[in-house]
Parts: structure tokens; sequence; C-alpha cells
């Protein structure tokens, strides 16, 4: 195998994305893990059940897309949060096999907050035929925007 196919296979089984946020950690932190703001921002503006711990779920509104109940990984309160998430499966429960990790790190900076995220795992599922929505490409536009959708919120907050 040349290292050009083996590059572009790391390519294609994580995102990340990065962003600074104009408010403090620990309302980042809210924003990702409270209901009533996960479902402003990523959501129909209903508040999302969260369960928040390692093993718990959260329940994530996806609109046309279909209902995500999301397994919560890690939850180390206000620096990291994991979650697997089945795109390719609405209404199933993300386990190991169905479902790419979630991970968000917040780290201080001066006033606000580096919010990074990394998605991975899309090269080990089986994404069903016709599921667009679950690849690995509109998941990479997906998280563009995401970032900017919480950065945006956070900052309103913080106002």
């Amino acid at each position: 195998m040349s290292d050009t196919t083996d590059g572009h296979h790391h390519d294609t089984d994580r995102i990340e994305r990065e962003i600074s946020i104009a408010a403090p950690v620990a309302r980042v932190w809210a924003v990702l893990t409270e209901p009533e703001h996960v479902g402003n921002w990523f959501g129909q503006g209903e508040p999302t059940p969260v369960d928040l711990r390692p093993g718990g779920l959260m329940h994530l509104d996806h609109g046309p897309y279909g209902q995500f109940p999301t397994t919560i990984v890690r939850v180390e309160p206000p620096h990291r949060f994991a979650y697997r998430w089945a795109s390719g499966h609405p209404g199933e429960v993300a386990v190991e096999g169905n479902s790419t990790l979630v991970e968000f790190t917040l780290t201080p900076e001066g006033d606000g907050t580096r919010l990074r995220v990394v998605e991975s795992g899309f090269d080990t599922i089986d994404i069903p035929e016709g599921r667009t929505g679950a690849s690995y490409e509109s998941h990479a536009e997906g998280w563009s925007g995401q970032t900017e959708n919480i950065r945006q919120y956070a900052e309103r907050l913080a106002a």
C-alpha cells in the first residue's frame, strides 16, 4: 500500500475542527451539554433529553434526518465531552460498530474558549445505501456549520 492511499484513508476516518469562541469555558460546556442549549443550536429548539454520564443517552433531533439516541462516552466537565452517534441509523442507539465517536475538547484561551471537535471512525462503519447524510463528506461540511452555530450561540449567551 502506498503512502498516498494510506494518507487518504486516514483523512476520511476522522474530521477535526477548531474554533475560538468569545465566551468562557463553563458557558461553552453548558452549550454543549445542557438540554435547552443543545436543542437550540443543534436541533429544533425543543430541549434535548440528556442523561449526562458515561453510558447515558443524549437524544439529538436532526429534523428531517431523524432522531438519534447518542451514547455519551466521556464527561469531564468542563473540558472533555464525547459521545457515539449512529448517524447512518436513525432511531438506533449508538454502539461500537454502528457509530462514529464525537469528541469535544474545551481549552481556556484568554477570556474565551478554544473548542476542538473530532469525529472519528468513519472507516469502520457501514452506511446504509442512500444515507448520504451519514457520509464523511456530509459531516465534514456539517461540522463547519455546527461549530459556527455553537460559537454564535455561546457568544450571544455571554453578551
